[in-house]
C-alpha cells in the first residue's frame, strides 16, 4: 500500500514537472524561475498611454504592447487569466536590483548604457522619433538640427527621448519633467517650444490627448537606440525562453499586424535628417 502511494506521488510529480517545463518551443524553464509559478507577471507604467495601451487598462488587451503580451503569453502556453499585471514607474523599470515581476514592457529603448543594469529581450519594434510642438511656434519651419537647437526643449526624465534631444539634436539645456503629462502641460503653458517622442505616441497625442499640438517633423533614428525591448532583472534565466516566444510571434507577423493597427499613421510628415 505504501509503495503504491509513493509510485502515484512520483508519477504526479513527473507530470507536474513536465507541464511546468514544456510551455512552448525547444527551450524550457523551471517553475521556480517565474516570479509566481504558473503565472506570467508583467510590469508596465503607471499610467500607461495610448496607443501602446488603451484606457489605462493593461488587462483590457487593447493596444499595441498589451496585445503583444497576450499574444506572447498564448505562444508560451499561458491563458489570458494567467497574465498578472503590476505597475512601476519608468525609472524603476531600468534601475538595478530585484524586480517584483518577470519582465517589464513600457517602450524601453535598448541601449548599451542600460544593459549595465538590466537585461533586454530581442527588439520587438523600432519607431521613428517625432517633434511635437504648437503650430504658433513655427517649429514646422525648421529644416535642420541647427534650427532645432534654437528652440526651448523639454522631455520626460529617464527616457530615450530626453537622450535624443541632448545627444542627437545637440541641445544641452533641456527641461526635465516627471512624466509625459507634465511634459505636454509645459508645452501648452509655453514653458517649452517642443518635445521629442516616438512617432506612434505623437500620432495619438496630437489626435486625441493634446489636439492643440502638431507633429512638426520626424527625425532619423538614434544609432545608440536599438529599438524597444522587454526589460528583465539582470541575468534573469527566463530571457532565452521569452525570446523564443517573442521571436516566434514576430516571424508569424503578429507584431506587424499590431503595429499597423495601432502605431502607423497615414499622413505625410516633413523629415529632418541632419
Amino acid at each position: 500500500m505504501i509503495r503504491k502511494s509513493l509510485s502515484i506521488t512520483f508519477i504526479c510529480c513527473v507530470v507536474i514537472a513536465f507541464a511546468l517545463t514544456a510551455y512552448a518551443g525547444s527551450k524550457s524553464i523551471n517553475s521556480s524561475d517565474l516570479y509566481t509559478p504558473g503565472k506570467l507577471t508583467v510590469a508596465t507604467g503607471e499610467p500607461v498611454y495610448p496607443p501602446w495601451m488603451m484606457d489605462d487598462n493593461p488587462a483590457g488587451g487593447i493596444g499595441f504592447e498589451n496585445g503583444l503580451i497576450y499574444a506572447l503569453a498564448e505562444k508560451l502556453g499561458f491563458k489570458k487569466e494567467d497574465v498578472v499585471w503590476v505597475r512601476q514607474t519608468f525609472d524603476q523599470g531600468i534601475a538595478p536590483g530585484k524586480k517584483p515581476y518577470d519582465f517589464n514592457i513600457q517602450q524601453y529603448s535598448v541601449t548599451e548604457a542600460r544593459r549595465k543594469f538590466v537585461t533586454f529581450s530581442t527588439v520587438y519594434y523600432k519607431p521613428q522619433k517625432a517633434v511635437v510642438a504648437l503650430p504658433k511656434k513655427g517649429v514646422s519651419k525648421a529644416r535642420s538640427f541647427k534650427d532645432l537647437r534654437k528652440l526651448r526643449w523639454g522631455a520626460t526624465v529617464g527616457t530615450a527621448d530626453f537622450d535624443y534631444i541632448e545627444t542627437v539634436i545637440g541641445q544641452e539645456d533641456v527641461a526635465v519633467y516627471n512624466d509625459q503629462a507634465a511634459t505636454f502641460q509645459a508645452l501648452l503653458s509655453d514653458q517649452i517650444d517642443a518635445t521629442v517622442i516616438s512617432l506612434p505616441t505623437a500620432l495619438y497625442v496630437t489626435a486625441v490627448q493634446v489636439p492643440e499640438a502638431t507633429i512638426a517633423a520626424v527625425l532619423p533614428h538614434d544609432t545608440k537606440d536599438l529599438g524597444h525591448g522587454l526589460v528583465f532583472e539582470k541575468d534573469n534565466p527566463l530571457v532565452d525562453w521569452i525570446n523564443e516566444g517573442l521571436e516566434a510571434i514576430i516571424s508569424e507577423g503578429v507584431v506587424d499586424k499590431l503595429a499597423k493597427k495601432y502605431l502607423i499613421g497615414k499622413d505625410s510628415i516633413p523629415e529632418i535628417i541632419e
